[in-house]
């Protein structure tokens, strides 16, 4: 069967028989943890038969984050049947003439799934747009990219030609150094220049030096690392086959922050520069936050949420709408 086509009828059948229920009960809509109880075991059996059944690249299923069956035929077309080049930008709502366009940037070890949702909350005419770096998610077959300088370039080809619209950044943890380091980029150039950017749960790279330098930790030593400082969700760290799928990747993220060089003197940018956080969040400190102060000419405060450094998984709704006051106050 291996290249067949995908279709959703030949994937609702492929889970039934995992979970041994009849086919029906796979709705299109049905949520695979809440309603079918498929954990993370499941989850890697049927990402096993569907790199077996269909010509996908190695662990799609798993890196897709998809959560219905809808969404995980959806996820596989995009790839297969199309036959079009992935891309790094995902736009959830496409705008033909949008007002703004929001580019979000994701954490270390993540994809563009930590915003997944996000484009419901804001307004109607402004275009948000999904960063993925290769290696994960859409972008799987893709190498990982362990250098910031190139990781920006590959970000900045992929949405030069979006920059005609009023926009903004906003980044969170790894996220929030890329949007700043492509920001300096546009700035040295003498390219258009976010109307805004935020910037979440991390410090001002040039302050940002990490002791404790992950990419260089034994196996063990960064799962219990990232467990103490709350860096990802128990689900990754804690199963031994799934952690083996993310585990490069989180090694590789880390490596493009930790031999990353500061420059020895950087000029404050003229961007309207809000920053966010999680007040439990151990991996960013009031006071790391606030050293964003020095990397702006027109600093915009800082906003805390209650939670760790993954708060923003539960203010989703109050983080969009301070993000949608924050650009509007920016570009009056």
């Amino acid at each position: 069967m291996s290249g067949a086509t995908v279709t959703i009828e030949g994937l609702r059948l492929l889970i039934a028989g995992v979970l041994e229920i009849d086919p029906e009960e796979v709705s299109d809509q049905a949520h695979f943890t809440d309603e079918l109880d498929i954990d993370s075991l499941l989850m890697l059996e049927i990402s096993t038969r569907v790199d077996n059944a269909y010509d996908v690249p190695e662990n799609i299923v798993l890196a897709s984050g998809a959560s219905t069956l809808a969404e995980l035929y959806a996820a596989l077309t995009s790839q297969v049947n199309t036959g079009a080049p992935a891309h790094p930008l995902i736009r959830p709502r496409p705008l033909s003439d949008p007002a703004v366009r929001l580019f979000l940037f994701h954490h270390a070890g993540g994809s563009h799934l930590l915003y997944r949702g996000w484009a419901q909350h804001f307004p109607d005419d402004w275009e948000i747009c999904l960063l993925e770096a290769p290696g994960r998610g859409q972008l799987q077959a893709l190498p990982l990219i362990d250098d910031c300088d190139q990781l920006v370039d590959y970000f900045h080809t992929a949405i030069a030609p979006l920059l005609n619209r009023p926009f903004g950044f906003f980044g969170h943890s790894m996220g929030a150094h890329l949007a700043y380091q492509l920001t300096r980029r546009l700035h040295h150039e003498g390219g258009p220049l976010p109307d805004w950017m935020g910037v979440s749960a991390y410090g001002n790279p040039r302050d940002a030096a990490d002791s404790a330098r992950p990419h260089l930790m034994s196996d063990g030593e960064l799962r219990c690392w990232l467990r103490d400082v709350g860096g990802s969700t128990p689900q990754l760290v804690d199963d031994e086959s799934v952690w083996s799928t993310f585990a490069p990747v989180f090694r590789n993220d880390f490596k493009l922050l930790d031999t990353w060089t500061p420059p020895h003197s950087p000029e404050a940018l003229p961007v309207p520069l809000s920053v966010f956080g999680g007040s439990g969040d151990e991996l960013a400190s009031e006071e790391s936050l606030l050293s964003w102060q020095t990397a702006t000419t027109r600093f915009r405060g800082l906003h805390r949420y209650d939670g760790d450094h993954f708060y923003l998984m539960n203010h989703q709704q109050q983080l969009a709408a301070a993000v949608t006051a924050a650009m509007r106050s920016a570009t009056a």
